[in-house]
């Protein structure tokens, strides 16, 4: 029975770093702690004050992520471009998803706040940044549904924008699975669906040259800490573009089913225009 984890019959050979690698790991490694968890404190520190004065609205504490994942592609050395407009106001995000460095990538430029499957929450560490930075949760069951929707009006209502990503796993970076229906349902609720607007987001991931295609994915049964060591003992960085595409109204689509297939189509043509597909490589420069 699948889990749902996308896997492919093959996965690139990481690096293995020598001794400058290391070294460099090390370094940007000790700067990267010190910069997510000072400012982790820091966000904590101030939310003790914004909590009792604005509740669910938080005008503070998103500058503070959006510093910290701005640094960090600094820190790695990474190139980091943007393309598009942003969606004024409160809404959704949909977003292909391919590494854990889509969290840094999204939120670097956009205030957003994830929604993450209930589970998430009670992850060592990962959980604990991500109650912290307002993580929404929800429960896959069709039981609570009622009480998720309820949740998701609050946080639009606070302003917040909210991030899905509707293909329900992660992939090698270079396609775009198709769009989870079920995942768009909620929009639909009448308290919902008038007002909200949807904006799909294409995060495209380019490899320094040489290097396989898919580097920075991660997926399947990939273990988290090879990957990041790859990543933090590499001497040269690709880069990644995130493209917003134009917002949908979600009354103005019959029914998820359209909305999900409508989402989908933009998203992967943003990888399409960028040469990127299975076996691809990237060629606008």
């Amino acid at each position: 029975m699948s889990d749902g984890t996308w896997r492919s019959e093959t996965v690139p050979e990481l690096p293995k770093p020598g001794l400058a690698g290391w070294l460099r790991a090390g370094l940007r490694g000790a700067l990267l702690g010190v910069l997510v968890f000072g400012c982790l404190g820091l966000l904590l520190l101030v939310r003790l004050i914004e909590r009792p004065l604005f509740g669910l609205r938080r005008p503070l504490t998103p500058w503070i992520t959006q510093f910290v994942c701005r640094s960090a592609f600094v820190l790695l050395g990474m190139g980091y471009r943007v393309e598009g407009e942003v969606m004024a106001g409160p809404g959704a995000v949909v977003a292909n998803h391919s590494s854990w460095l889509d969290i840094f990538a999204l939120n670097a430029r956009k205030r957003i706040y994830f929604v993450s499957k209930d589970e998430v929450a009670g992850w060592p560490g990962i959980g604990w940044l991500a109650r912290a930075t307002g993580t929404v949760f929800i429960r896959r069951d069709r039981r609570e549904a009622e009480a998720q929707v309820a949740v998701l009006r609050a946080r639009l209502a606070a302003g917040h924008k909210l991030l899905f990503f509707p293909e329900g796993t992660s992939t090698d970076g270079r396609r775009v699975l198709a769009f989870k229906p079920t995942l768009f349902a909620a929009f639909f609720d009448p308290s919902l669906r008038e007002n909200l607007r949807v904006q799909p987001v294409s995060v495209v991931y380019e490899a320094p040259e040489g290097a396989d295609p898919r580097l920075y994915g991660w997926w399947g049964d990939m273990a988290f800490g090879p990957h990041l060591l790859t990543t933090l003992a590499a001497r040269r960085q690709g880069r990644v573009t995130v493209i917003y595409h134009i917002p949908v109204r979600v009354a103005d689509f019959a029914d998820r089913k359209a909305l999900a297939r409508a989402m989908e189509e933009a998203v992967r043509a943003g990888l399409t225009a960028k040469g990127v597909g299975p076996g691809g490589r990237l060629f606008d420069e």
